[in-house]
């Protein structure tokens, strides 16, 4: 029962994703998280607030099933299919733990150095939280759609303008985690 431990190999997870990509492309829609969150927004009457919550939110409901699929999966897999530790370069765990203080690297999927209760009393974390949801929020309206969308539908649909914001979310990455993220801690 070890392999249930293990990550799924890309030739199992890439055709996989593929063919679910195929069977949206076939059924006419497209895939990506900020729309089933957009359906969820509508669906609860925020359209009452802002126009772009305005739309007939029961024609996407598949997109808040969807949502539910991830959140379940995510369960059963940190909770049954995982053992709680992930494997990363004995290198960065020893940077991370000299440069920014985390000595759970490889111990846990989420550091409690960052991710616990304590963490969040610190207000510059809250700070820090609230203006990256504000910025991915604002990033994902104002490319037309979230990284998953943009790199699994519609880079599959090969659309030039989900490469452009694809090689957008690469370089915004890089930029953050080689030159923001150090002045932050």
């Amino acid at each position: 029962m070890n392999w249930i431990y293990e990550p799924w190999p890309w030739y199992v997870a890439g055709p996989l994703i593929a063919l679910v990509m195929f069977v949206l492309l076939l059924v006419g829609k497209q895939f990506g998280m900020s729309s089933n969150l957009r359906t969820a927004c509508a669906a609860v009457g925020t359209g009452k607030a802002a126009d772009f919550f305005k739309f007939d939110w029961k024609e996407e409901r598949w997109n808040l099933m969807v949502m539910l699929g991830a959140i379940i999966g995510g369960f059963v897999a940190s909770n049954f299919m995982s053992d709680g530790t992930v494997e990363i370069n004995p290198e960065i765990a020893q940077k991370l733990a000299v440069k920014y203080n985390i000595q759970s690297a490889g111990e846990s999927y989420l550091p409690p150095e960052i991710f616990s209760m304590e963490s969040l009393s610190d207000p510059l974390n809250i700070v820090i939280l609230l203006m990256g949801g504000l910025l991915v929020g604002f990033g994902a309206r104002y490319a037309g759609g979230c990284t998953s969308g943009h790199a699994i539908s519609g880079l599959s649909n090969l659309q030039l303008p989900s490469l452009i914001a694809v090689i957008g979310f690469f370089i915004g990455g890089l930029v953050m985690i080689h030159l923001v993220f150090p002045l932050i801690f």
